[in-house]
């Protein structure tokens, strides 16, 4: 008899372990995820800055799947599972299983900083990069008919917190869109009363790079006019000022917040099963403690059996390669546990990481050698580029790339807020 397995998400672990395992007839799939399409999460900062289009980096699951007879969708959001009548409950009904497979991700956290949570603006999904976008456009606009010093400044000025790859490459992109757009084509703004910061309270940038990484992107921003501040970190944001830990203030409309994460809140697992960060504590197998039917793949998931990474699995947002090695090795191991053989323990290999830094430049870490510069630049694009989901995607993002990388002149900076009747909402 076939067994049912349910996969609640569908990032790169959800959407890798289907793509393993579709063409095994032996089990019955059903995706869960809020959201009806798979989008590629390392690329969203150019959504946020108005350079590509939401549907360069996403792709619709039933369109992704509707070759397979064995795989449906269910649109829902995961609320909680029960473990003994085998049971998963989503705010759009109840989906029984043979084996459950968390692959939620991850959520952002805001460190008990509820000001912060309440004003800034976070970068995890399309729609929260879609804000953002509206956010920064509007601020332009607004700061185009003000005549106010002290009210231009707190409109043109951003704040960027943390400095990791994604705030690196944020800032990049806001710093070259005040560069070669706002210049242009907002002569009514003064922008010497335009400042952006990154923020972040590490010693370097790119903590987690080669000291080449951190040196070559500190330069590079410092040159594109990014005020970077560094050992300091946000505490707070009351009446439009970021309130940092050494007392200064910023003031601001604009909070970015790119710092942390914490894993999805999965109701119904014991405690015991749960460990640092909220990620449910894993097998060598990436079955849950405590289970034999229920699993977790990828930044949910807490697994302390390699030996090269006894403390987990770094969550590490440029391609998610731990999350894309755990689904591919689950999907075989499933099929190895329905022909009653061996499986096989998961083992991570790191394949590097790397950040783009300016137009034409980026930095590359691979496990032996490091190198940065041009070759780095295009090795960046070439990476983020195979894993988009559709060939169409592909080609359409490299031409847009291509273009806008020769021109500067992104053309989707339309503010779009649709609301009932077609009209946009109001600000």
């Amino acid at each position: 008899m076939k067994k049912y397995i349910v996969i609640i998400g569908g990032g790169f672990a959800g959407i890798n372990f289907i793509k393993t395992i579709a063409k095994s007839n032996e089990f019955s799939i059903t995706l869960v995820d809020r959201n009806n399409y798979h989008f590629f999460p390392p690329l969203i900062y150019q959504v946020a800055t108005a350079f590509i289009e939401p549907s360069h980096i996403s792709y619709p699951f039933r369109k992704l799947f509707s070759d397979y007879t064995n795989i449906r969708y269910h649109m829902g959001s995961f609320l909680s599972i029960d473990t003994n009548l085998q049971i998963i409950e989503t705010d759009n009904g109840k989906i029984a299983y043979d084996h459950a497979i968390f692959a939620l991700g991850t959520e952002t956290i805001f460190f008990g900083l509820d000001h912060v949570q309440e004003c800034a603006l976070p970068m995890k999904t399309i729609n929260g990069a879609l804000y953002i976008k509206n956010h920064l456009l509007l601020n332009l606009e607004k700061a185009s008919r003000n005549q106010d010093e002290n009210k231009a400044e707190r409109l043109q000025n951003i704040v960027i917190a943390v400095g990791g790859p994604t705030g690196v490459e944020l800032a990049r992109m806001i710093a070259e869109m005040g560069a070669f757009v706002a210049e242009k084509e907002y002569p009514e703004i003064e922008l010497n009363l335009s400042h952006l910061y990154l923020i972040d309270a590490l010693p370097s940038l790119l903590a987690p790079m080669s000291d080449a990484a951190k040196k070559t992107a500190y330069d590079n921003l410092k040159r594109l006019g990014v005020n970077i501040l560094l050992n300091v970190s946000v505490k707070d944001y009351v009446e439009g000022n970021v309130i940092l830990s050494d007392g200064r203030k910023i003031k601001t409309e604009t909070l970015i917040w790119t710092s942390g994460v914490i894993g999805c809140e999965v109701l119904g697992i014991p405690e015991t099963s749960i460990g640092k960060g909220r990620r449910l504590l894993v097998d060598e197998y990436n079955r849950v403690l405590g289970f034999n039917n229920v699993w977790a793949l990828g930044d949910i998931c807490l697994q302390l059996t390699d030996k090269n990474y006894p403390k987990g699995h770094p969550q590490v947002a440029q391609v998610a390669q731990v999350a894309i090695q755990q689904a591919k090795l689950a999907a075989k191991n499933f099929i190895k546990l329905h022909h009653q053989k061996p499986l096989q323990s998961f083992v991570y290999k790191d394949k590097g990481s790397m950040a783009i830094i300016s137009k034409y430049k980026a930095v590359v870490d691979l496990p032996k050698f490091s190198y940065t510069g041009f070759f780095a630049w295009l090795t960046w694009l070439f990476i983020h580029i195979i894993p988009l989901t559709g060939f169409r995607n592909r080609v359409r993002l490299a031409l847009e790339w291509f273009r806008l990388f020769i021109t500067n002149n992104p053309s989707i900076r339309m503010i779009l807020q649709p609301g009932k009747n077609g009209q946009n909402n109001k600000n």
